[in-house]
């Protein structure tokens, strides 16, 4: 049964079309939402997939407090209420039904039988040069030893039956057998990677034995460069000489030379030398930088990078102090980028993103910092996406033990520090990244047109390639094991699921989009190998995908059968949200904004965003521009008169954001300075750009104006950034006191298109928005599970 609760009063949005003179600043007005404490935690489980029970009807009301939610409240008067249910009863109910008004299920259940997958060459060449039909294409170098003294023991689990996805959605019998394909290429892969690598986590730690390995008597350098005819080691070491350090290559395409240590046993190569390989290649003479490479910076007056050879003394290492946090039940993510941190127009340091940044992100209370642009880039505008030097920090804001600095002090916070890391592409340039690295064009990536993003400028990796995931998945253990980070938000990974890259595609939810002949099922087993190797060896870790299409089995685990990551980034609210906002209060409709942030899979967790550095780019809008255009540059100082945009515009901004933490998903994401409504947009220095064709892109005249941080306007208490950045200070403590977003009961029980209501349980608490433009309601009944007196009281939203 469904209970009412009476004696609410619920002010309207201020609207944008109504002129009227308002007594409330920008700072102090209200917004329309409440939400309701109750005491104790249900019984009952509730899943946001299918959708049964609609409760817009009246029911029994039950007597509350006489409490009014009046324009005003607090400081900016952001009506947000909480309060106790006195004399609970207990309440249980069947835990497979979704109680979401809507009535739209998320999938269509349409079952079509899809064409069978052609196979993979199977052709893998082993310890003694035999073939061998059942094994997949290994390009083997080595005979790597699983001996290793100072290593922890570690030990990834089998691969499962794979068969537990089909008893979560039986919707995806339909296409067993792709599925099974899909996982039987897993096993086997596995299997190879156990006979012949000694296991996944011994083949995962090929930056033991590729690029710079340091020992007692020298320095060893090995390079996967198979279409290379002669090889050399050249540096400031050796005056760039390309015939004083000739490498030899043995019958993997592995180059190699030892250099011992000098005479007075200093290391042949000292610390902070450049370093470059030099190689004869079928496309000419080229000096690059090693793959493998652990540092790389750009010198004064040179355009391409080179390579360090980064190995301080054991004094001057950083040493981690604190220990990695536990991974929390709900993430509460902030989105950040270490260069465009500061407040000042420069590139700021991991340094001083540690002593600035980071206290702050833990006073506003996130619980997680999500890092981009850390892989070393060597154009700074591409926001970090297109990786020139995978095992490399980006230069640009310090050196290795500066970010380790960095990471160590949020772990002292209690902060989780996940990684934005790329595996989805990599960088086009050739002389400081991997593109043509060996002369040839399919040395890391695809040939022909299938290596090369036609949109994103990049190329592709070949993920059947035994090199290349070798490759890749020491890449991640690597971020793990050197820099302690806690886990990945993987970029692209939309891209590499599909041969069309999600490009030109509408995603409608018919599984015959997920399961066919444009799906890349070695990128997929690739997913599914990296998920297995860092959950097994770091069990906290957490992974996120980039996914907008929706892929079923994405958030389960790989021995199930699924893809095997914790979360996926929930990409669709976002886009609904600039969707409505281009349309006029009048045609909001409160089913489409519910159906959007409920739309996900049962048991696949999300972590939602109302926005993120996506739409705070050039060329795109932040959900406070949209909402207050040019009314922002004159009328957000409390000294002055608000305008109606203003007056909408914050009112809509808490709204947004708050009903996205509150229904969106499992986890919450926002991208710096957009918690207190950054003005504008972000633009990376950027000079004029000539193409072949004779036109001009204009630059920004190489400008950082607007390649930073406006904290101090959150901070102001003269301007009305100040109560946006409170308030999201708030939610973040509400969500970490009260913990909604994890719970496993959301109720949806009013959404209203003629009062514009939306009314929903998640947790203990009941949240009541009103999106009207014009309508304030008072004495509202608010539908509630549990019959008792709720109190409502102000949680401090200023």
């Amino acid at each position: 049964m469904v209970y009412g609760v009476s004696a609410i009063r619920l002010s309207c949005v201020p609207s944008v079309y109504r002129f009227s003179q308002s007594s409330f600043n920008g700072a102090r007005r209200s917004s329309s939402f409440s939400l309701l404490l109750k005491k104790d935690q249900f019984s009952r489980k509730i899943f946001a997939q299918k959708s049964s029970y609609d409760s817009d009807s009246s029911s029994l009301t039950v007597t509350a407090s006489e409490k009014v939610l009046a324009p005003g409240g607090q400081g900016d008067g952001s009506s947000s209420l909480t309060g106790q249910l006195e004399s609970p009863s207990t309440i249980s109910d069947d835990p497979q039904v979704t109680h979401d008004v809507d009535g739209n299920e998320m999938e269509d259940d349409e079952k079509v039988e899809v064409e069978e997958q052609e196979s993979v060459p199977s052709a893998l060449a082993n310890n003694d040069e035999e073939a061998c039909n059942e094994e997949p294409s290994v390009p083997l170098h080595m005979k790597v030893s699983t001996e290793k003294s100072e290593a922890k023991p570690r030990s990834i689990p089998p691969p499962g039956a794979g068969q537990k996805i089909y008893e979560i959605d039986p919707t995806l019998l339909g296409f067993r057998e792709h599925l099974d394909y899909r996982y039987a290429q897993y096993k086997r892969m596995r299997e190879a990677i156990d006979k012949y690598e000694g296991g996944l986590e011994v083949f995962s730690r090929g930056y033991e034995k590729l690029g710079f390995t340091r020992s007692e008597t020298g320095i060893t350098y090995r390079e996967w460069a198979p279409g290379a005819k002669s090889a050399a080691l050249i540096g400031d070491f050796n005056n760039w000489n390309p015939n004083a350090d000739i490498m030899s290559q043995n019958e993997f395409g592995v180059w190699e030379i030892f250099l011992p240590n000098n005479a007075d046993g200093s290391p042949p190569i000292p610390h902070g030398s450049r370093v470059k390989i030099h190689m004869e290649t079928p496309s000419g003479i080229k000096d690059s930088i090693p793959a493998w490479i652990k540092f790389s910076v750009q010198a004064p007056g040179e355009i391409p990078y080179s390579g360090i050879y980064y190995d301080p003394q054991e004094e001057e290492k950083y040493v981690f102090k604190h220990p990695q946090p536990k991974r929390p039940k709900s993430l509460r993510i902030y989105e950040s980028h270490v260069g465009m941190s500061s407040t000042e127009p420069i590139i700021n340091t991991y340094a001083n993103f540690r002593d600035d940044v980071l206290p702050r992100i833990k006073r506003l209370g996130y619980n997680a910092v999500q890092i981009m642009a850390i892989q070393e880039h060597s154009y700074y505008a591409s926001f970090g996406y297109h990786v020139t030097n995978f095992f490399a920090p980006s230069s640009r804001f310090g050196t290795p033990d500066d970010l380790k600095s960095l990471i160590d002090r949020a772990h002292e916070l209690g902060l989780l520090v996940l990684m934005d890391i790329v595996h989805s592409h990599a960088s086009n340039n050739v002389l400081d990244g991997l593109n043509m690295f060996d002369g040839t064009d399919g040395h890391y990536f695809h040939l022909g047109s299938r290596g090369h993003h036609w949109m994103w400028d990049s190329r592709l990796f070949n993920y059947e390639s035994w090199e290349v995931l070798r490759f890749l998945l020491s890449n991640a253990r690597w971020w793990l094991e050197e820099y302690k980070f806690d886990g990945f938000r993987f970029d692209g990974v939309t891209s590499m699921m599909y041969t069309h890259h999600g490009l030109e595609v509408a995603f409608t939810g018919n599984y015959n989009e997920y399961f066919g002949f444009a799906t890349d099922v070695d990128a997929v087993v690739y997913l599914m190998l990296v998920n297995d190797m860092i959950h097994g060896l770091y069990p906290e870790a957490v992974t996120i995908g980039e996914d907008v299409s929706g892929m079923p089995t994405f958030c389960l685990p790989v021995q199930d059968g699924g893809v095997g990551f914790d979360y996926r980034l929930q990409m669709a609210i976002a886009d609904k949200w600039i969707e409505i906002l281009k349309k006029r209060d009048e045609d909001w409709k409160m089913g489409n904004i519910i159906h959007t942030l409920t739309n996900r899979r049962w048991l696949e967790k999300c972590v939602a965003y109302a926005e993120s550095h996506d739409q705070a780019l050039v060329g795109d809008k932040t959900l406070a521009f949209w909402l207050m255009d040019k009314d922002m540059y004159d009328f957000m100082a409390l000294d002055r008169p608000s305008t109606p945009r203003i007056d909408r515009g914050i009112a809509l901004h808490k709204m947004i954001r708050l009903i996205t933490m509150g229904l969106g998903g499992e986890g919450y994401l926002n991208f710096m300075g957009n918690e207190f409504g950054h003005p504008e947009w972000i633009d990376f220095p950027r000079g004029e750009q000539h193409l072949p064709n004779g036109s001009v892109i204009p630059g920004n005249n190489c400008s950082y104006d607007k390649c930073r941080r406006r904290f101090d306007l959150g901070d102001a208490d003269y301007l009305r950034y100040r109560g946006m950045q409170e308030f999201d200070q708030a939610m973040q403590h509400l969500e970490a006191k009260y913990g909604f977003m994890t719970s496993e009961h959301q109720y949806i029980s009013r959404k209203n298109e003629g009062d514009r209501m939306i009314v929903f349980e998640r947790g203990n608490l009941v949240f009541v928005f009103n999106f009207h433009w014009i309508n304030s309601y008072f004495d509202y009944r608010v539908g509630c599970l549990k019959p008792g007196k709720y109190k409502p009281d102000c949680i401090g939203f200023r």
